[in-house]
């Protein structure tokens, strides 16, 4: 079944009264044909920029814009690099430390005589139990 056929048809049984469905263009479609149901006060100028508006959604949904073969490139939306060092610790343990920034060495033995410190702890915790 084609993608538009499917939509259609998901939409036309959300209005029916139909289980609604969970994707959010079908969900948008339908919450601007609520609003065009009859109520005691309709003013024709919003009822007229909902229709347009759910129009466009529609030939939206039905018809999205092509992807450029570029995209991605220099919109400052590009994967960052990951700095990645791995550390042997006493004890035989091992730790990696990942970060999207530099990892200086400072920072490093820092962190690392930290996580030390802390297995430290939990082991003679564990000899006290």
């Amino acid at each position: 079944m084609s993608r538009r056929a499917d939509q259609s048809e998901r939409l036309e049984r959300a209005l029916d009264g139909g289980p609604i469905p969970h994707d959010e263009e079908t969900q948008r479609m339908l919450a601007a044909a609520g609003s065009l149901q009859p109520g005691n006060r309709r003013n024709p100028a919003r009822v007229r920029a909902t229709k347009e508006a759910m129009l466009r959604a529609y030939e939206h949904a039905q018809h999205p814009p092509e992807t450029r073969d570029d995209a991605g490139t220099d919109d400052g939306l590009d994967e960052p690099e990951i700095h990645r060092q791995e550390i042997d610790l006493p004890g035989g343990g091992h730790l990696v430390l990942t970060d999207i920034e530099a990892i200086t060495p400072e920072r490093a033995e820092k962190t690392a005589a930290h996580i030390a410190r802390i297995l430290q702890s939990s082991e003679e915790k564990d000899r006290l139990s």
